[in-house]
């Protein structure tokens, strides 16, 4: 048990570590695309290295969520937020024409930043694993759920099969607050604390 302490405080003090230089990386490349002086082949790369500062930096709160969670230090902060308004936070991050919302959806007591993050990580992974163009997402009450999940996609998708960063931090968010993953059939319901 004190060796698991140990690398989940290794891991911890990584993530805290490695924002320094992703800070000065990012903010360099944010200043040089702000100054319009690049050619357009250079603007483009430096976009490219913004783009990607940013993705690091997301990953690294996954984790570093992840490491709080396993931990026992993860202590949310819980808001009312609707259900639907998680549905489409999810739509606007992957984009409308990949993620179509529906349903009227419901008041849930949650981590809104959290669990947006991982409502739109379960969703990217359905497409991303399962070959898929699009998946509809529907919002009922306290529960979300995605269609189609595909059999190959759902271990994924469930944070069984770890090939997926951001869905297995997301299943362990959600269940960290009360709420559940699962998957039946080709729907994966995603069920919220009310």
């Amino acid at each position: 048990m004190a060796e698991d302490q140990s690398f989940i405080r290794l891991v911890a003090l990584a993530c805290h570590d490695l924002r320094t230089p992703l800070a000065t990386v990012f903010g360099f490349a944010r200043t040089l695309s702000r100054g319009g002086t690049l050619d357009e082949t250079s603007a483009r790369y430096v976009q490219m290295i913004e783009s990607a500062s940013e993705q690091i930096g997301e990953l690294l709160d996954e984790l570093s969520v992840a490491t709080r969670i396993e931990a026992g230090r993860y202590d949310p902060t819980r808001v009312e937020v609707d259900t639907a308004e998680l549905a489409q936070s999810a739509a606007e991050r992957l984009g409308h024409e990949r993620v179509a919302v529906s349903g009227a959806g419901g008041r849930v007591l949650v981590e809104r930043d959290a669990t947006a993050r991982a409502v739109s990580a379960l969703v990217q992974c359905a497409l991303r694993h399962g070959g898929l163009e699009e998946v509809a997402v529907e919002a009922s009450g306290t529960r979300l759920t995605v269609r189609p999940i595909t059999s190959s996609s759902a271990p994924v998708v469930l944070g069984q099969d770890l090939r997926d960063l951001g869905a297995a931090v997301a299943v362990r968010v959600i269940e960290s607050q009360g709420g559940s993953v699962s998957v039946a059939g080709e729907t994966l319901t995603v069920a919220l604390p009310a």
